[in-house]
């Protein structure tokens, strides 16, 4: 197994650059080298000179919170910038609570994006400043967080933050020194730690959006330095300066490239916390209709979403696509933000990836842009300044949930309304981006353009690509690449219409993570629009072993080598890459659609299983002892 992973190694740079295997033994032996002149085209011996397409994949964490975030030191984080930073890019660090910590594979790029309101108000306090201890509320604060009940005050400030009920005397004001202070630091740090080449570190914030507990928010990302980054403080949601609302968001990104002339993009995350307001279909939480503005700017400043992170999984839910083995995966759907409103049925279609996928292409028959063309990309969303996404090396959500032997038996979030206990939280998620170069100007671009696709943890190597005339044996010369990029388009983007025939063809292919799983299949998820209603269909389009699909038309499932006992799992299932190039069946060139693909691998270890082995305690009832990680591509979409 170590002599398997050490090939995949030494493969995997020039794999999905060009190299590729296939598992499935369908597919034809090339009948002659005609189909190798868009690889050798004569010009140059090399196939790679000249080679103009992104040839690599860059792993990284768009969503990470350091004490700087009010939340997050609250919550027991005592890790600044410099901390994350070193950490993402492979260094050892000792965590705030539980000893020393590191990456088994460092992260190609960073977004740290501590929350735009209050930043820097909790450092400042643990600092003891005077405006904050002469005000009796900061006093209180203070004198609990010291006396160790800092979880308790951390939802006491979520709580007040998330209904609009924070103490206006303890607001740090984006005109205000302190917060000008705060952002320089922010913007600092990222310059210091950006090596270009080697490590990306791009400047960002959280925009935290919230209605009534209701969760909007978004990362900005910037593409630019400190000369233009540092030139406007980031936008809040308090006012009178800040809002709530998306639209003003969008005003002010505008205004800060006009500004500046630099470039920057957001990302929506957490629609699953949202109760139905993430991506409204008729009207937005405040009643407005939708209109051409909305889905106009939508579209341009949104172009991804984080599809998954720790609070839970948003592709799809169980209720929207009951036909989905696998769509009950990592799923909170018991309320809101702050559970302050449960969940009700009704909610769900405005906040799944899936669903809003499908809403945007009504939306786009009916106001002539989608709004929710995004691609997907996964972060974690950890408060504790470590990016860790992988299961045997999670540590949790924030400081109070770091690697401990009760940290699975502690409510995450209770109320009435009810309970995400500490095992609910997920070890998530990664964003792949297919870029050129470890820069911030190739990644950017590459995030602009959707050429992305999120994994709950793992690192595997997925490409897909769309087109009018691929066949199998476009895989056969080796160099699947060239021919996906010469003959079709990669995800994020959209179907050609020259060109067009009977129905397109979809060229995917996966590699497993060089130390992971093996892979379970690999399905291309369908969304159209026909009209009238809205329809959604998975298809298993190549899959490891000699499985066979039942008279259901499901596939068997793969089989499971996990030992719980003592958490550890074997390779001897699934495949260690697999291709295919799939043709929908069921092509109407008069519905508008989408396509993604949808790689599961074999099941592994859940992160709760490795805590109940290191600490020697019980599985709590209902958390799964097993997980299938998986990776969801940018769609490509097709309109008539």
């Amino acid at each position: 197994m170590m002599r398997k992973s050490l090939l995949l190694q030494c493969l995997s740079g020039a794999l999905f650059g060009g190299l590729v295997a296939t598992t499935q033994a369908q597919v034809p032996v090339p009948p002659d080298g005609r189909i190798l002149s868009s690889a050798y085209t004569g010009t140059a011996y090399s196939p790679y000179a000249g080679r103009d397409f992104p040839s690599n994949v860059y792993w990284g964490d768009t969503h990470l919170h350091t004490d700087m975030s009010m939340d997050a030191g609250a919550f027991g984080n005592r890790l600044g910038l410099d901390a994350a930073y070193q950490f993402a890019r492979g260094e050892e660090v000792t965590a705030t609570n539980s000893g020393p910590v590191r990456l088994s594979r460092p992260l190609d790029f960073l977004v740290v994006a501590d929350h735009s309101d209050n930043m820097g108000f909790f450092p400042d306090m643990l600092a003891g400043q005077e405006h904050i201890l002469s005000d009796a509320t900061g006093k209180n604060w203070y004198d609990r967080i010291k006396a160790g009940e800092g979880v308790g005050v951390a939802l006491e400030l979520i709580g007040l933050f998330s209904q609009g009920n924070f103490p206006d005397s303890l607001v740090y004001t984006p005109d205000s020194q302190p917060y000008n202070d705060a952002w320089a630091r922010t913007v600092a740090a990222a310059e210091e730690y950006n090596d270009p080449g080697k490590f990306t570190a791009f400047i960002g914030y959280e925009w935290t959006s919230l209605v009534r507990g209701n969760n909007m928010h978004r990362v900005v990302v910037y593409k630019d330095g400190g000369d233009k980054g540092g030139q406007m403080v980031p936008f809040t949601t308090m006012p009178p300066q800040g809002s709530v609302n998306p639209r003003d968001l969008w005003k002010w990104l505008e205004n800060y490239e006009k500004t500046t002339g630099g470039d920057v993009l957001a990302i929506a995350h957490n629609g699953n916390l949202a109760n139905g307001i993430m991506f409204p279909f008729i009207e937005q939480y405040d009643g407005k209709k939708l209109d051409n503005t909305y889905v106009q700017q939508r579209a341009k400043w949104e172009p991804l979403y984080e599809v998954t992170q720790i609070k839970g999984d948003g592709e799809t839910h169980p209720f929207l696509s009951p036909d989905d083995e696998f769509a009950d995966y990592e799923t909170w759907d018991i309320g809101n933000l702050d559970v302050s409103e449960a969940k009700t049925d009704d909610m769900l279609a405005g906040e799944y990836a899936r669903e809003a996928l499908k809403r945007g292409l009504a939306l786009q028959a009916r106001l002539g842009t989608n709004p929710y063309q995004f691609g997907m990309i996964g972060s974690t969303d950890s408060h504790t300044s470590l990016a860790t996404a992988q299961e045997d090396n999670f540590f949790g959500k924030h400081s109070g949930a770091e690697p401990g032997p009760e940290r699975m038996t502690h409510p995450f979030m209770s109320n009435e309304n009810g309970t995400i206990m500490g095992w609910q939280q997920v070890s998530s998620g990664l964003a792949a981006v297919w870029a050129r170069e470890n820069t911030r100007e190739a990644i950017f671009a590459a995030m602009e353009r959707r050429e992305t696709y999120a994994t709950t943890g793992s690192r595997m190597m997925v490409r897909l690509f769309g087109g009018w005339n691929f066949t199998l044996a476009d895989m056969n010369n080796r160099q699947p690449a060239f021919a996906g990029y010469s003959k079709g388009v990669p995800m994020g983007s959209e179907l050609p219409t020259a060109g067009k025939k009977s129905a397109p063809s979809f060229m995917v292919f996966a590699l497993r993570d060089p130390i992971g799983a093996n892979l379970d299949r690999i399905q291309i998820v369908k969304g159209w629009y026909d009209g009238d209603k809205l329809h959604e269909k998975v298809f298993d389009v190549t899959w490891s072993g000699d499985r066979k699909p039942g008279e259901d038309g499901k596939l068997p499932a793969v089989g499971n080598t996990v030992n719980v006992a003592n958490a550890s799992w074997t390779n001897t299932i699934g495949s260690s890459e697999l291709a295919t190039v799939w043709t929908d069946p069921e092509f109407n060139p008069e519905h508008r659609a989408f396509y993604y693909a949808r790689v599961l691998e074999i099941p592994t270890p859940r992160w709760s299983t490795h805590d109940a082995f290191r600490f020697g305690i019980d599985i709590p009832e209902g958390a799964p002892t097993s997980t299938q990680e998986r990776a969801y591509t940018s769609p490509i979409w097709y309109n008539p």
